[in-house]
């Protein structure tokens, strides 16, 4: 996630090139710099009024986008947008190593060229003011006074501009601006002899402070972003539901279908072929008597109904189709994370604890498998052939640094032919870990994630970390989704609910 500006960065400036570059204040107008786009969250539906005409909740401008995934991810926080293993990161890195370079040039040449520098002057020098309190009106005069890009185009033209001096000041600056995290890169620079490599580290240096800034403003705003996005969203529904009384119908089925299934499912365990469906088990595993379908419980179940959507049924909840592509991307970590934690189930049952007990070995088998999800997608049984080829010989790899007798020729073929079965959907592993891993979303839906990881079912304490992160994801999106549209909830589940007066509380605290 990054912000977009047209010409923000010196670097490009000077190659007459456009770049995405994240910046910090709109409030940088008054400095003469461009004003950034509002961040573009990802995995937005992209959908179209056409593909949805009286169903589509509108998403609005890119503002209610931030406000909504600030209130989605608690996390949120904003980065550089072109990853440096990207086309566009490596151009980038390119064009930036050729300014560098040009840059060498100029300081080199005699007389020195300052064109170049004088532009990375004030671009610091308006980062370092972005970065500035209001209250801090000394260390503002103190940037003015020192940064004085008259004076130093006036030193520039008579030869007696000193870089290198000037890169000290900037120094003791970011001293006093940048957060605890950066002190240590900060004090890096101050051992660099290289002036151009000076200039270099401290626009880097700077480029972070001034993320450190957005992240810190867009965290102190969340519980406002967050309240605008609940209300901006249930108003926008509003609007719609006004103009389209029907758009609740899919809803209402995707409810009363939660409901029929908890209401005719029997009480189960969790290693039950349904178990995925049946109320939270008891953080101790004791059997509980059966529960009285709840909404909170009817809801849930709707929500992991959701992470096994048919894709060609069309009648998808109206009130979450702004985050389908979320749910899609949840559905399809969580089957990434199903076939990981079968390949590290399958391979631990021939070591044991002899090599899962090394926290480094479970990672290279991790890497391992996720470096062949997506191949696993379209083209599960060759994935799997390549994943347990490598699994088997960096078992036999371990096993033989530490002084054990490598499996046997028998044992290898085993482990090897295992691993590929997992490629079939009606694998028994796979079947068994998928049912647990949704039996621990649904705990997290009641419990919430921290206590649902105290006890994980088994075959999942491999994956807990990932585990964590694909249930916060989940819990987060029901908890603004039920925010957003808390009350058409309520009236739809009194409707399938036998009323009681502990169930009409329950509902009305939805």
């Amino acid at each position: 996630r990054g912000s977009t500006c047209q010409g923000g960065d010196p670097v490009s400036k000077m190659l007459g090139v456009e770049e995405n570059v994240p910046r910090k204040d709109p409030g940088d107008a008054e400095s003469g710099s461009c004003k950034p786009e509002t961040p573009r969250p990802t995995q937005e539906d992209q959908s179209s009024p056409e593909d949805h005409p009286p169903r589509l909740i509108d998403t609005d401008n890119d503002a209610s986008k931030l406000s909504n995934e600030v209130g989605m991810n608690h996390d949120f926080h904003m980065e550089e947008v072109l990853p440096p293993s990207s086309l566009e990161g490596k151009v980038k890195e390119k064009m930036h190593d050729a300014f560098w370079d040009h840059l060498k040039q100029q300081l080199s040449a005699t007389p020195p060229d300052f064109s170049c520098a004088l532009e990375l002057l004030k671009e610091m020098k308006e980062i370092l003011l972005s970065l500035l309190l209001p209250r801090q009106n000394r260390l503002r005069s103190e940037i003015e006074e020192s940064l004085d890009m008259d004076l130093l185009r006036r030193e520039a033209e008579c030869g007696d501009l000193h870089v290198p001096h000037l890169s000290k000041r900037i120094l003791n600056m970011m001293t006093l601006l940048c957060a605890p995290i950066r002190d240590e890169a900060v004090q890096k620079l101050e051992n660099v002899a290289d002036p151009v490599c000076l200039l270099r580290g401290i626009f880097h240096v700077l480029g972070l402070m001034k993320m450190d800034m957005v992240n810190y403003t867009i965290q102190s705003l969340q519980p406002h972003l967050q309240e605008h996005s609940i209300e901006h969203e249930r108003a926008k529904f509003q609007e719609l539901l006004n103009k389209q009384p029907s758009l609740l119908d899919h809803t209402t089925k995707w409810l009363t279908r939660a409901a029929a299934d908890l209401a005719t499912l029997p009480p189960a365990g969790p290693d039950a072929p349904d178990s995925s469906s049946v109320a939270c088990p008891s953080p101790n595993g004791a059997a509980d008597s059966p529960v009285p379908v709840s909404p909170a419980m009817v809801l849930s179940q709707g929500f992991l109904n959701l992470l096994l959507w048919d894709p060609e049924n069309e009648e998808f909840p109206e009130t979450l189709l702004r985050d389908r592509a979320r749910l899609q991307e949840l559905e399809s970590q969580l089957r990434q994370l199903t076939v990981l934690a079968a390949v590290l189930l399958v391979a631990s049952s021939f070591s044991g604890s002899v090599l899962f007990g090394s926290p480094q070995f479970v990672d290279k088998l991790k890497r391992i498998a996720k470096a062949h999800m997506e191949e696993f997608n379209s083209r599960p049984e060759e994935a799997m052939l390549t994943v347990s080829e490598q699994v088997s010989q960096e078992m036999h790899q371990s096993l033989k640094s530490m002084g054990l007798a490598a499996l046997s020729s028998d044992n290898t073929a085993s482990l090897i032919g295992q691993l590929r079965s997992i490629a079939k959907e009606e694998n028994c592993v796979r079947s068994v870990i998928d049912q647990r891993i949704h039996l621990f979303l649904k705990c997290c839906l009641v419990l919430g994630v921290q206590r649902s990881l105290l006890d994980l079912p088994g075959g999942l304490t491999l994956i807990e970390a990932e585990l964590a992160e694909l249930g916060q994801k989940f819990v987060n999106l029901k908890h603004h989704n039920q925010q957003v549209f808390g009350p058409y909830y309520t009236e739809i589940l009194k409707t399938l609910i036998p009323p009681s007066q502990a169930l009409e509380a329950e509902v009305a605290s939805l």
